[in-house]
């Protein structure tokens, strides 16, 4: 491995062009399951549907009914059309915005948790850009909502091995494990979960975020928290009410760990980028930490407009940070949990060089 710094050269952030507020949304449950949801279920749906903390979510449906009734050929078919769409977008729009083309990238890594196709997503991309054929690519896939991180890690790991561009990617079709019963799991699922992707390009130019520690923690006798399980062989999703008391502590873990790389303390990180979790795995991380509520903006909005994406989210979160502004030798740290039960961080900071497009850090919409 090469012994140069590794820097995020460029984010592009992709939602699909549909998006749904959250009262059509829960009109459109009550109307096709009105009569297998209990009076409880019909409460719940009523109570999270109309929590503040989300107004609206993107799918990648053509026709918003077709999630109803989809088979399970069906199912996987759309997430694999939509999937390498998105990423696509994503990441052509990155190598653009980064200045590059596809004739520097040396790496690909992809992760995603809501299908499964083998050969994996990565292939098609390499196909569908018209990357070089040795480029060196990996598939990751049972990460969960954290997986962009260990994502970014490898990503890194083989940059300074390849004497190009590594490109991270992370897409999810959450909408592909569209699900419904009167299960508190469920019913809170369709209330927060959403689709997109996003594409990060990484060089070892001195331009863009320098990765500066990574940090991850893993809680495998939680893992029945926060799951897939089969049932009838379609991925059902399961949460525990326990959920944001377990990953506050393994996110404060390694938080701290990459903090006490340089000796720094929450208080001297200006820009925070969380994965959306839900406000109460937020707060109960906020708190944990010792994070200040007005570093906090960027994640509020991104789950405000975007819900819960799963992995792409934090990239979301930190596009969205950058689009505000991150003045040269600000400190930024991103952190994301999720199956496993896992957590994971980054501590990165601004380089003090501003070279190339001024637009590297944009969010788009896919025309689908």
């Amino acid at each position: 491995m090469g012994t140069a710094k590794a820097y995020i050269a460029s984010i592009a952030a992709v939602a699909p062009a549909f998006s749904a507020d959250q009262q059509f949304v829960a009109d459109l449950i009550r109307d096709r399951y009105s009569a297998m949801l209990t009076p409880r279920s019909q409460g719940l749906i009523r109570a999270t549907f109309s929590h503040p903390s989300i107004r609206k979510r993107h799918f990648a449906l053509d026709d918003p009914l077709r999630v109803i009734d989809e088979s399970p050929d069906e199912r996987i078919a759309r997430f694999t059309e939509k999937s390498i769409e998105l990423s696509g977008e994503a990441v052509a729009s990155a190598l653009d915005r980064a200045g590059l083309g596809v004739a520097d990238v040396r790496g690909l890594v992809v992760n995603t948790c809501t299908g499964y196709i083998c050969p994996g997503i990565s292939t098609y991309l390499l196909e569908r850009l018209g990357l070089p054929r040795s480029t060196r690519v990996y598939d990751m896939v049972g990460s969960g909502c954290g997986g962009a991180l260990p994502n970014l890690q490898v990503a890194e790991s083989i940059l300074g091995t390849t004497g190009g561009a590594v490109v991270s990617v992370a897409v999810e079709i959450c909408s592909a494990v569209f699900q419904m019963d009167n299960s508190l799991s469920l019913i809170m699922s369709n209330a927060i979960f959403s689709d997109g992707a996003a594409a990060a390009v990484l060089w070892e130019r001195p331009e863009g975020l320098e990765l500066v520690a990574s940090a991850s923690r893993y809680v495998p006798e939680k893992r029945d928290d926060i799951r897939f399980v089969h049932r009838q062989g379609q991925l059902h999703n399961q949460l525990s009410l326990n959920l944001p008391g377990v990953v506050k502590v393994a996110a404060a873990e390694a938080v701290g760990e990459v903090l006490s790389c340089r000796s720094l303390t929450p208080g001297d990180i200006r820009h925070w980028a969380l994965h959306t979790g839900g406000e109460k795995i937020i707060n109960a991380v906020r708190d944990e930490i010792g994070i200040p509520e007005e570093r906090l903006r960027a994640t509020r909005r991104i789950l405000e407009e975007y819900g819960n994406m799963s992995s792409p989210t934090v990239w979301f979160v930190l596009d969205e940070l950058l689009r505000e502004g991150v003045p040269p030798g600000d400190w930024c740290l991103m952190a994301a949990y999720g199956a496993g039960l896992s957590a994971h961080a980054y501590l990165l900071k601004k380089s003090p060089v501003t070279a190339g497009p001024s637009n590297r850090f944009l969010r788009t919409y896919a025309g689908i």
